[in-house]
């Protein structure tokens, strides 16, 4: 009964959905939508409040993850530490290189992944020097014991911004198809592992969406979490915290603009 109910909806809710789509004001709007709709992107709704589990946001942490979900205004007009001007939406913190906040967000995804994969009875180190490229660049992580087909897995993580405008004439089209790019190029970049590694890329956009490669990578290690712990629910866990701490660190990109010589509350609506 289920399954036919669920087939006399999906053409209203099509129709509904290309109605809201195309009412967005322009391509950053449209790209909020479809990011919204891809599965996990509102991870952090579901999550049960805990700060032993990583799954608690802070309060200006929660309003910001949620004026980037909806596009509402997060801050006043500013000039960002790099120069460029910050509008009400704030989002231009989230690719700006010199915000102290791309930092935290890559190590706490990265220290997430490791500490997973040590739940899943798989120790990892993180950026392992014995695999440096010849222009001195390495991979996030490296597990100690195989993965997959008797190799150890290697991973390097990336948060493209979706709203980026480089990026937007993509995120329009599907979600995840801007981790999907990032995925692709951190497979070219890191290629050369490929021979004596299972190597992958782990792609997770601002808004959410994450890319293929990271889908099948979270839901494997999901699975091998449950297997060692006996909770069926390690998946929606793993992926709730992932979806708190990829927004706990979009929120201090976005705070990481403000000059040392303004105060937060002078910018910020929180």
């Amino acid at each position: 009964m289920a399954g036919v109910q669920k087939a006399c909806d999906m053409p209203i809710v099509n129709r509904k959905r290309e109605e809201l789509l195309s009412a967005a004001q322009n391509q950053a709007g449209r790209a909020r939508l479809i990011a919204a709709a891809a599965p996990h992107s509102g991870d952090f709704l579901h999550a049960v409040p805990c700060s032993s589990v990583g799954t608690r946001l802070d309060d200006t942490s929660l309003r910001i993850a949620v004026s980037l979900r909806l596009g509402a205004a997060i801050c006043a007009p500013h000039t960002c530490i790099c120069g460029q001007q910050v509008d009400s939406s704030g989002t231009h913190g989230l690719a700006c290189r010199k915000s102290a906040g791309r930092h935290v967000r890559h190590n706490a995804v990265n220290d997430l992944i490791k500490r997973a994969l040590t739940s899943a009875n798989i120790p990892a180190m993180l950026e392992p020097t014995s695999l440096c490229r010849d222009d001195g660049k390495r991979p996030d992580g490296l597990t100690v014991l195989p993965w997959a087909h008797g190799r150890c897995l290697v991973w390097d993580f990336t948060c493209p911004d979706t709203l980026a405008a480089s990026h937007l004439n993509h995120a329009v089209l599907c979600s995840g198809v801007v981790a999907n790019d990032a995925e692709t190029r951190k497979t070219t970049k890191y290629k050369s592992l490929a021979a004596l590694y299972s190597f992958t890329p782990v792609a997770v956009e601002t808004l959410g969406p994450l890319g293929d490669e990271a889908t099948i990578f979270f839901r494997d290690l999901g699975h091998r979490i449950a297997s060692v712990t006996d909770e069926p629910r390690s998946f929606q866990f793993l992926m709730q915290r992932l979806s708190v701490t990829i927004q706990r660190g979009n929120a201090a990109c976005v705070l990481g603009t403000v000059p040392t010589s303004r105060g937060l509350d002078e910018i910020f609506y929180i």
